[in-house]
């Protein structure tokens, strides 16, 4: 084992508890588009102690051509999306943006969770796309991949930058985190959604704290994120639930609870999504259930076999957010039969695109009738 720019350089082995305190990953393998593959092996000259060193936070910059991604995906209910960081420090196990590490030719593992890279021009790209004469407004979705308030925004604050721009550009937008940082832009919110074109959602994977913390190591707690969605809703800021993901014999037993919750906090939708497990992700969340439920581990999996057709995941379109078999028609109508004694909506309610109104650039004449 050695250590490179002081983190280890473990990839290919299973980390020490002792480096990768406050992560969830147990394992830093190398990405598959790597062309060596590389293992950690220990070759008994290390210094005592040299275990609980930490997996420390690394944050780079990254100079984008666009700040709006584009998709085409069917099953998706939104063509445009904003991530403003790569990488997340929550550390959520099952996150299905993992895989996209490898492409920078990092680990999905704890790489994923401790080298994040940020866009600083984020703002100043946006505004110059919007401003584009052949952009179409449409909802603006952030939040899809990596959370937008995950700590590194605290400083950064790119998300807040994005915000504002979309806000002085009448732009509608939908966001999606786990995080109470949120609430530092209450007021921004609050005039997007005078304006009808801002709706929050916040993911509640569990109402276990010893659940979230294992699954989420560095997310909001669960009592927070309920709070956090109470606060929103008190300010008329649209608000909904996600129970994302639904994982069998670990959470699945909550899915009333959340709702129950989450209702009495305010929120007016809610959402749900079946464990996935893509690439990268299904050793890391095997690797995980072996060191932290090693007695559930075999029917977790086999329980995500029956919903996926017999595989760990299913990646075809409109397959792959839902499940099938027994279990998934109880877990479907145990969701929907609650959202509906509750007055849960399982869509948000539309957002205006109509004032989409660029604002007139510095020494140019206002519209007579606009400005």
């Amino acid at each position: 084992m050695r250590l490179v720019d002081g983190n280890w350089d473990l990839k290919g082995t299973m980390v020490p508890s002792g480096a990768r305190r406050g992560r969830a990953a147990v394992s830093n393998s190398t990405g598959r588009f790597e062309a060596e593959k590389r293992s950690g092996f220990d070759d008994g000259w290390g210094v005592k102690g040299e275990t609980d060193r930490v997996f420390k936070t690394q944050v780079f910059k990254e100079v984008p051509r666009k700040i709006i991604t584009t998709n085409k995906s069917p099953d998706i209910p939104f063509d445009r999306s904003i991530n403003p960081y790569r990488g997340c420090e929550h550390g959520c196990i099952y996150c299905f943006a993992r895989p996209s590490h490898a492409y920078l030719g990092y680990s999905p593992g704890l790489d994923f969770e401790t080298k994040l890279f940020y866009k600083p021009d984020a703002a100043i790209l946006l505004e110059r796309e919007l401003r584009n004469k052949h952009y179409k407004c449409a909802p603006i979705a952030i939040g899809t991949n990596t959370d937008p308030y995950q700590p590194i925004e605290r400083s950064r604050r790119v998300m807040q930058s994005i915000l504002q721009v979309l806000s002085d550009f009448h732009h509608p937008l939908t966001i999606v985190t786990k995080s109470a940082l949120i609430l530092r832009d209450i007021e921004i919110l609050k005039s997007l959604a005078q304006r009808n074109l801002v709706h929050v959602s916040l993911s509640v994977t569990s109402l276990d704290h010893k659940l979230a913390r294992r699954m989420e190591p560095r997310a909001a707690t669960p009592k927070r994120r309920l709070a956090v969605l109470k606060t929103l809703s008190e300010a008329g800021i649209p608000t909904g639930v996600m129970v994302a993901p639904i994982i069998p014999t670990l959470n699945d037993h909550e899915i009333e609870d959340i709702l129950i919750a989450s209702k009495k906090a305010g929120v007016t939708s809610a959402v749900f999504i079946f464990m996935r497990l893509p690439l990268e992700i299904k050793d890391l969340f095997e690797e995980w259930l072996e060191e932290n439920y090693p007695d559930r581990k075999s029917r977790v999996l086999n329980h995500l076999r029956s919903i996926k057709g017999g595989r760990l995941n299913n990646p075809n379109f409109f397959d792959r957010f839902k499940g099938q078999g027994p279990y998934a028609e109880i877990v479907r109508e145990r969701f929907h039969g609650t959202c509906r004694r509750l007055g849960l909506s399982n869509r948000e309610d539309g957002l205006d695109c109509t004032r989409f109104n660029p604002p007139p650039l510095k020494g140019e004449q206002m519209d007579l009738f606009t400005g």
